[in-house]
């Protein structure tokens, strides 16, 4: 397991405006190696503009990402992927004209054998329950299920660090329970680095071990559970009140 003074990733003062809205605005963090981390805050703070720029998904304005000591800004999308960063979407966005199967084997590296990818697209459709419906359409699962299968191929790279955006959204409680477990088998096992953005507090608090808060497109705290549920700061954001 890693040391918990270890980084896996820093974001240094990045900045994404959109005309005249300032959705990121100089915003910094460490990312803890081999942790379970937590982005929170309130809607249009930023949360997913940030993860979009981690990915390059958008290009950042200003500032960096660094990962292994190097500054991956506004690298394309499969560049970060095949770096070892995966990340699944707010939206799931798997093939719905695709087979399970099929949408396991899509998310595969190029430089894999097809052979190998086939065993890693098994694997983890056993790991997160979906093996029974390997020949299912991928438009004809519950929203949980579509969940479940785009988690499931962002891992099927075996990155590094994983992004999960709003995990728990319009997921029931068991689905929600058995991803829940996925994710610290991750971090716990394989000592994966894990930032989750969620509004569910339930999810958050008990189960990331550092919370980064974001308002108005900037950082306004960061620490553990209980001291992100005592910082005044952080209340007035979420409830207009200390």
């Amino acid at each position: 397991m890693a040391e918990t003074n270890e980084i896996a990733l820093q974001v240094k003062d990045l900045k994404k405006h959109f005309g005249g809205i300032k959705a990121v605005d100089g915003c910094s963090f460490d990312l803890p190696k081999g942790k379970i981390s937590g982005l929170i805050g309130p809607n249009g703070s930023g949360k997913t503009t940030i993860f979009n720029l981690m990915t390059g998904v958008l290009e950042a304005d200003s500032g960096e990402v660094v990962y292994r000591g190097e500054n991956i800004v506004n690298l394309r999308p499969y560049q970060v992927f095949n770096k070892g960063i995966s990340r699944t979407f707010q939206i799931t966005r798997i093939y719905r004209e695709m087979t399970v199967f099929e949408n396991m084997l899509s998310a595969s590296s190029m430089r894999v054998p097809e052979s190998e990818a086939r065993e890693q697209a098994e694997k983890l459709m056993e790991f997160v329950t979906l093996t029974p419906l390997r020949g299912e359409y991928g438009g004809n699962l519950s929203y949980g299920q579509q969940k479940l299968l785009e988690f499931a191929r962002a891992l099927m790279t075996d990155p590094e660090i994983i992004l999960l955006d709003e995990p728990a959204a319009g997921v029931n409680r068991t689905l929600l329970q058995n991803l829940l477990a996925h994710i610290h088998h991750l971090q716990e096992e394989e000592g994966k680095t894990i930032l989750i953005i969620e509004h569910d507090m339930n999810v958050i608090m008990n189960h990331c071990e550092k919370i980064f808060v974001m308002d108005y497109g900037v950082k306004i705290a960061e620490g553990l559970p209980d001291e992100i549920q005592n910082n005044e700061y952080v209340i007035e954001a979420y409830f207009g009140h200390k």
